[in-house]
């Protein structure tokens, strides 16, 4: 089971959703690069994920629950404390960081907003109420505003499929400085933050049923043939592979 919440409204610029997958199952879930950054709850613990660049294949236990924040693409600023692209392709345990906060919550770390002691998550198709983090990091995210703001113009703009040097020209950076404030905000260079919007935009597409033609061209792909190719690069699998909704590997 997995499910995704949005969280309460104040924190919704920065936060893309809380969720929970619980296993039912022994099998390997396939974590495919989407330029977020998740703070996770798992059985061993909490730890940070991302920002990845390629498939990371995860083994999980039939019983095990993780439960994540996730943050938007450039909203994570100076959360974690140490640069964002050290973060990159890494699974790193919380108290390996230096994060300010002490003792974060346990599993499970959250609870709908205003419904104290209620389910933390409802059934995968009951209704979907912000969820409340929890106050030590709310505290957190509301004291670390080192977000560059930027960081959504960058990503949209590349999203659109404009080029490295149009980019920069438009927020009147230096390529050099949009290299600096992409790695700093994404844990990417902008033509590496460019390929896995462009291949989130396409899973998307579809995931909505859009035929492999059309979503390469909708994407920003020469063709389909270099769709298929950067599909494969970035997760391993071809998009037959992605859009089934188990999002497993055999």
């Amino acid at each position: 089971m997995y499910v995704e919440l949005p969280p309460e409204r104040d924190l919704a610029g920065r936060v893309a959703c809380v969720w929970r997958q619980v296993a039912e199952a022994d099998f390997t879930q396939l974590v495919v690069p989407d330029a977020c950054v998740d703070l996770i709850w798992g059985p061993d613990g909490p730890f940070v994920a991302g920002p990845d660049t390629g498939p990371m294949p995860t083994a999980m236990r039939a019983g095990d629950t993780f439960d994540g924040i996730r943050f938007r693409p450039g909203a994570v600023g100076d959360f974690f404390g140490l640069p964002l692209d050290e973060l990159r392709d890494q699974r790193v345990p919380l108290a390996a960081l230096p994060f300010p906060v002490a003792d974060p919550p346990g599993v499970p770390p959250f609870a709908a907003a205003g419904s104290p002691g209620a389910p933390p998550f409802p059934a995968a198709d009951g209704p979907s109420p912000p969820v409340a983090i929890p106050a030590p990091i709310r505290e957190l995210l509301v004291r670390s505003a080192r977000v560059d703001p930027a960081a959504p113009a960058i990503a949209a703009a590349l999203r659109k499929g404009r080029s490295v040097g149009e980019v920069a020209w438009d927020l009147g950076l230096s390529e050099r400085q949009l290299q600096r404030r992409s790695l700093a905000s994404f844990g990417y260079a902008p033509k590496t933050l460019q390929r896995i919007v462009r291949f989130q935009r396409a899973l998307r597409l579809a995931r909505a049923g859009v035929p492999l033609a059309e979503v390469a061209v909708t994407a920003g792909y020469a063709d389909q043939a270099h769709l298929s190719h950067d599909v494969k690069r970035l997760s391993g699998v071809p998009m037959h592979r992605l859009v089934s909704p188990a999002g497993e590997l055999a």
